[in-house]
């Protein structure tokens, strides 16, 4: 027994030390760049392949190969990938979604690549470049771990990639060449990628997919280790290696026998489970790009000829027809894609797990194999799995309420790994099965206009999914999450709503799939192929509609007629520029085109002329309108009748009514507010009231707790200790899109608009998502804030600061609040904007909206506010009229 434990170990170690060495380079190019090298395994798979290329075809001596391989090809690959791929990403803006996506791209384009070079095929004669003893591996482990942390530790230069960790802006600024170290962490963790493949490879099976999928799953020791610590990365993965190979000596009995034995020998698979949902925090600024313009319409003229694309295979014959059929299937499970990534702005990276219990579920079903469900026929069949597995996006949806970026990115590959490791690769869930068409169906041509009625029902489905009250709410959650909460969008049920539509169109293509290629084939559900898939949903306009068939059609007709992997190669080639046209290659070449300018005719010009001959006082004081420009304020009006502006009708305050003698009672209050952060106090028993009718006006120096305060206002925060009430109700708790409902509206510092959408439709968000029944109130706060006529159509996108902001205050106001909160509303406006600003909040005060502003502006503060209160140090330490306020400053400042 010791003997088979010590041999057990010794295997074990083995694994740990390929584990190991993925988790060094994972946390190295992470600690030195910010990006989660998705293409970790591929870099490796790729540098197995040369390797033997170099050792079994060419007949190099096996040093000279691994030499050219991990000292020159990995470290160059790396460079190479940093310099042309992921430095112009920063230099764009340096959004990490960006370079999320780009990785899965290049990951892409390596697995392609070498499919179309060495084929699909797997191979077994990988030259072994260290002994299967795994002293020696692990002797490879230890001194670079080592070797890493005492450069990080005590040398110039892992003082100054801490520096860049910390703050790349300020690295830069003292000093630091902040390329030269990425380019070193790319080339040290390509090195280590290309020293995991030549090591795994003589183990494992050699092929394009296979190879880059196992090195990635053991990307949990990196994720357990936080991506900061080499030694805790080194410990888990030994730790995994050996408990894996310890449990193949357990034989359970029972029917939880399969499943037990797939744990056992997925160790690291659950240890990713088990990462990816309990550590929400890793890299959840790292949101999916969000588009900084307006959607790009597709041209009526595309749709017609895509259906005429569509319906051309049903004059084909034989294999061309064959192959056909697996288009609108694909078709099918790419919409999934649009729904919950281009609508809902939601990283899936597990959308082939759905697509493959659709498949597996039909075919259960068919053959009367379904646990407490009879025999159906296949169409009853297909329909009953939509169904099952719909609910089953609620394992994706789940997570994605506390998550996004990278940290929702792995989450739904580890769900993806885990149901194929345990699912699809089982042989007790799949052995046996084989799917048929539908009675009726059986030929090729007839199942092919079949797919196109299930593929139009899907459009229809996701159309309604983008369009009306909820595809505004989708497209609002994606382009600005926290807005959309605080304009009253339900984001946790939203969210949940889109995965599960998600997983249901998923699984009708899936069950398509299968029942076109007559069989289930776990291969076609593997984790790389939902890498592939959203690759080409978003380069290929993550929003459209049509480019989800058109890259189901590039996918499947790409690789059957040309060697598998060209399909692969074009859509990464796509995903590594995704920097550059993050909406599409459509909307790129949209915007290369010159815009025509509206010029005036002779006879426009000529009654120009006359007006300025006969108005010249007029005109030269009249602004011209222009699209998306600042348009001036009119003075408010108080009469509800008149021509002048109305503000919008407030919600009734939930507290009494008080005697028409007696004050108004306050609106919002909080008493005794704590906030603490990481041991720092950032409010420290803070009393305030926020009555209706009046502007009160919060002032401060930063880090005086006045941005804490008003996210604990807002429901983006909870305070440690203390209460916020809105009248009699406590609403400490509530989360923000609750608040708004209730009555209490936000705007904030920085924009929060949803440049996909309209004038007139962001302000429609405000309203629908307030529940408000009264038809007219969008219109009301259009024509309050000026948003009226042209500018209603207008694209957000298209619009400058001043007007942004207009259409995010109308938005609040659509919602008809008792409570505005408005975080330093005049930031970014010019003299003339500020003043029509003061204006209409005025007028909001009049008609009794109770006003809370933060804002930096004293003199703005000065003539708006009725009472202003100063914070420090997480205290409210003077309050009062502005005058006396501000006066009293002014005389301690002096006296200082």
């Amino acid at each position: 027994m010791s003997s088979l434990t010590y041999d057990l170990t010794l295997a074990g170690l083995s694994v740990g030390s390929a584990a190991a060495l993925t988790g060094i380079g994972l946390i190295v190019t992470y600690r030195a760049t910010g990006v989660l090298n998705f293409a970790h395994g591929a870099i490796a798979m790729v540098c197995a392949y040369v390797l033997r290329q170099c050792v079994v075809e060419w007949g190099w001596p096996l040093w000279a190969g691994a030499a050219v391989t991990l000292l020159l090809l990995a470290p160059a690959l790396g460079v190479v990938l940093e310099r042309f791929v992921f430095r112009p990403l920063s230099v764009l803006g340096g959004d990490p979604a960006q370079t999320l996506v780009a990785s899965i791209g290049v990951f892409v384009l390596l697995v392609g690549g070498a499919a179309l070079l060495w084929g699909q095929g797997a191979r077994d004669d990988a030259p072994e470049l260290v002994p299967a003893d795994p002293w020696g591996q692990l002797g490879v482990v230890l001194v670079l771990a080592a070797g890493v942390g005492a450069v990080v530790r005590w040398t110039r230069f892992g003082r100054e990639l801490r520096a860049v960790v910390d703050d790349r802006g300020l690295a830069v600024l003292g000093g630091i060449d902040a390329d030269r170290v990425a380019a070193a962490g790319w080339a040290f963790g390509s090195f280590t990628a290309g020293l995991t493949g030549v090591l795994l490879a003589p183990y494992v099976r050699l092929d394009p997919y296979g190879l880059p999928l196992l090195v990635m799953e053991v990307v949990a020791v990196a994720v357990a280790a936080r991506m900061r610590s080499l030694p805790v990365a080194v410990l888990v993965a030994l730790t995994i290696g050996v408990a894996q190979s310890q449990l193949t000596r357990l034989h359970p009995s029972g029917r939880a026998e399969p499943l037990l034995q797939a744990v056992g020998a997925n160790l690291f698979v659950v240890a990713l489970l088990i990462t990816a949902l309990a550590l929400p925090r890793i890299g959840t600024r790292d949101a999916l790009p969000r588009p900084a313009t307006a959607r790009v319409p597709t041209p009526t003229g595309a749709w017609i000829v895509a259906a005429v694309l569509f319906l051309l295979p049903l004059g084909f014959a034989g294999s061309d027809l064959h192959t056909s059929v697996q288009v609108p299937a694909l078709g099918v499970v790419l919409l999934s894609l649009v729904v919950v990534t281009g609508r809902g702005g939601q990283i899936s990276l597990g959308q082939a797990a759905y697509a493959g219990l659709g498949a597996l579920f039909t075919a259960l079903l068919t053959a009367g194999r379904f646990p407490g469900l009879p025999q159906l026929p296949e169409l009853a069949a297909l329909a009953t799995a939509v169904v099952l597995v719909a609910p089953l996006g609620l394992l994706t949806g789940w997570p994605a309420i506390t998550r996004q970026g990278l940290a929702l990115a792995l989450a739904t590959f580890a769900i993806g790994v885990g149901v194929s490791r345990f699912v699809f690769a089982q042989p007790y869930a799949t052995s046996g099965l084989s799917l048929d068409r539908p009675a009726g169906f059986e030929g090729d041509r007839a199942y092919y206009v079949l797919e196109l009625a299930l593929l139009t029902l899907a459009l229809l489905t996701t159309h309604a999914l983008r369009r009306g009250r909820t595809g505004r709410a989708l497209a609002a959650l994606r382009d600005h999450e926290s807005g959309a909460s605080a304009a009253g969008v339900q984001v946790p049920s939203l969210k949940l709503l889109a995965f599960v539509a998600g997983a249901a169109l998923a699984a009708l293509g899936g069950g398509m799939l299968g029942m076109g290629l007559r069989a289930f084939d776990p291969t076609a559900y593997d984790p790389v192929r939902g890498l592939l898939w959203f690759a080409a949903v978003v380069v290929l306009g993550a929003d459209s509609t049509l480019g989800a068939l058109t890259a189901a059609a590039l996918l499947v007709g790409l690789d059957a007629g040309a060697r598998g992997g060209v399909a692969a190669a074009l859509i990464g080639v796509l995903a590594v520029l995704v920097g550059r046209f993050p909406g599409g290659p459509y909307e790129a070449l949209r915007g290369l085109r010159p815009r025509r300018r509206a010029r005036l005719t002779a006879k426009g010009i000529e009654a120009r002329s006359r007006l300025h001959a006969l108005f010249p006082a007029a005109t030269a004081s009249t602004p011209t309108t222009v699209l998306g420009g600042a348009e001036p304020m009119a003075p408010h009006r108080t009469d509800p009748d008149g021509p002048g502006l109305t503000p919008p009708r407030r919600r009734r305050p939930p507290a009494p009514q008080a005697a028409d003698d007696a004050p108004p009672p306050p609106l919002l209050t909080t008493h005794n507010l704590h906030a603490r952060y990481d041991g720092f106090t950032a409010l420290d028993g803070v009393d305030l009231t926020v009555p209706p009718g009046r502007i009160t006006a919060i002032i401060g120096p930063n880090g005086a707790g006045k941005s804490t305060l008003f996210h604990c206002l807002a429901g983006t925060l909870r305070p440690s200790q203390g209460q916020v009430r809105y009248g009699t109700r406590d609403i400490t708790h509530l989360s923000p899109h609750t608040r708004t409902r209730l009555g209490i509206a936000r705007t904030f510092q920085q924009l929060a608009v949803f440049p996909t959408l309209t004038v007139a439709e962001n302000i429609q968000v405000g309203a629908e998502q307030g529940h408000i029944k009264d038809p007219t109130a969008v219109h009301r706060a259009l024509k309050l804030l000026h948003l009226t006529g042209p500018l209603a159509n207008a694209p957000a996108a298209d619009l400058p600061t001043g007007t942004l902001r207009r259409v995010e205050l109308a938005r609040a106001l659509a919602g008809t609040p008792s409570v505005l909160l408005l975080d330093e509303p005049a930031a970014g406006l010019d003299t003339a904007e500020v003043a029509a600003l003061a204006r209409v909040l005025k007028a909001l005060a009049a008609d009794g909206t109770a006003l809370l502003v933060v804002e930096h502006d004293l003199d703005l503060v000065a003539d708006l506010a009725d009472v202003v209160h100063v914070m420090t140090a997480g205290r409210i330490i003077a309050s009062g009229p502005p005058a006396h306020v501000l006066d009293t400053l002014d005389a301690r400042e002096t006296a200082v």
